[in-house]
């Protein structure tokens, strides 16, 4: 029986990127296998470009700039967008379950943890505070974000912490407009994030920041921490199985768009759940969808449901669009961070009518 009065706290060290996402999964599925106990844990990575399991790789990273500076590209098993990750970074992550958390609300349990998250990080010296959705700040500048995903019963809830980050090295990474890397633009985005070196004058050890960040989330919660110097049995075998799968181009790469032989409509549209991106091809002998494509910026369980979702929109008639979309969601349960069925509507609404503003 797994404990709920104690929170294993566990630090995997500096690891590659396929190496972090392999534990991710690992412990996940133990948590939700009940082989794991609730767990805290802290990572590092070398430099490593990570994109959302919902994103493509070409549309969010510069491939050719990564494989120049020996960055790593690897894709995280939980939505959300893509990130530059180093050893100027420390990551935390919760594993939890419904019960221990006392409600299956993601915006409630994303409070609750950020709070508790900027608490740790205000022990170091300074005045953190939560900002919704998802982000910790410090007069208005951000310090952490975070995102959760649900498998069954379990969460994973993680967060990131800026120690000495550089920021033009990420707008280097990311795949963004060229006027973004001008020398007023990276100074402007400098502006909007917070490293607790500038913060605190000094760079803080690592020990103390990992020491006030699980204190914290001990006291949230009202439990005790156990230190913990590796993984269990069962988790070094799910750790090893996840590995012959993520460390591979086919788990990378899944999301890129194969060719078609039909002209590609695009649209990007935003709401309160996050950034989509829709590609579609359209018959327009039949006004039928062929193919659509959901990438983005989103969170979503279970992570096929848009694969799913995909699959169920082949060869849909136009006109039956809103009423397939909605059905999909009234057979498919799930878990939605702000995100709703009208969100997926709108946006591949969007890229079919592209196609009237196209010469």
């Amino acid at each position: 029986m797994r404990d709920p009065g104690t929170l294993r706290v566990l630090d995997t060290g500096l690891r590659r990127a396929a190496e972090n996402m392999a534990l991710n999964r690992a412990l996940l599925e133990s948590h939700q296998a009940g082989t794991s106990p609730h767990t805290l844990r802290f990572l590092r990575f070398t430099p490593s470009a990570l994109i959302g399991f919902h994103q493509n790789v070409e549309q969010e990273l510069r491939t050719d700039y990564c494989a120049a500076q020996g960055i790593d590209i690897q894709r995280r098993i939980t939505g959300g967008g893509a990130i530059y990750f180093d050893e100027t970074q420390i990551g935390w992550e919760l594993y939890l379950d419904k019960a221990f958390l006392g409600t299956a609300d993601m915006g409630a349990i994303a409070k609750r943890i950020c709070e508790a998250a900027a608490a740790g990080i205000g022990a170091l010296g300074v005045e953190a505070r939560y900002r919704p959705r998802n982000d910790i700040e410090v007069d208005g500048r951000k310090i952490s974000g975070t995102g959760g995903a649900f498998d069954g019963d379990s969460i994973m809830y993680q967060g990131t912490l800026l120690i000495d980050f550089d920021v033009e090295r990420m707008l280097r990474v990311l795949r963004i407009p060229a006027e973004k890397l001008s020398d007023k633009a990276i100074a402007s985005a400098r502006d909007r994030v917070a490293n607790l070196k500038d913060l605190t004058g000094e760079l803080p050890s690592f020990d103390l920041v990992r020491k006030h960040l699980a204190e914290s989330f001990a006291g949230a919660f009202g439990v005790r921490l156990q230190w913990a110097d590796g993984l269990n049995d069962a988790e070094e075998k799910a750790f090893a199985e996840a590995m012959t799968e993520i460390d591979s181009p086919e788990w990378i790469y899944q999301h890129n768009r194969p060719a078609i032989d039909a002209p590609l409509l695009e649209a990007v549209s935003r709401s309160r759940g996050g950034t989509l991106r829709v590609g579609v091809s359209v018959d327009p002998g039949r006004e039928r969808l062929k193919q659509v494509w959901i990438t983005g910026d989103f969170f979503v369980t279970p992570r096929r449901l848009v694969v799913d979702l995909e699959a169920a929109l082949r060869n849909t008639p136009l006109d039956q669009l809103e009423a397939n979309v909605m059905a999909f969601f009234e057979h498919h349960p799930a878990e939605m961070l702000m995100l709703t069925p009208g969100d997926f509507i709108a946006a591949i609404r969007a890229a079919v009518e592209s196609r009237e503003a196209s010469p």
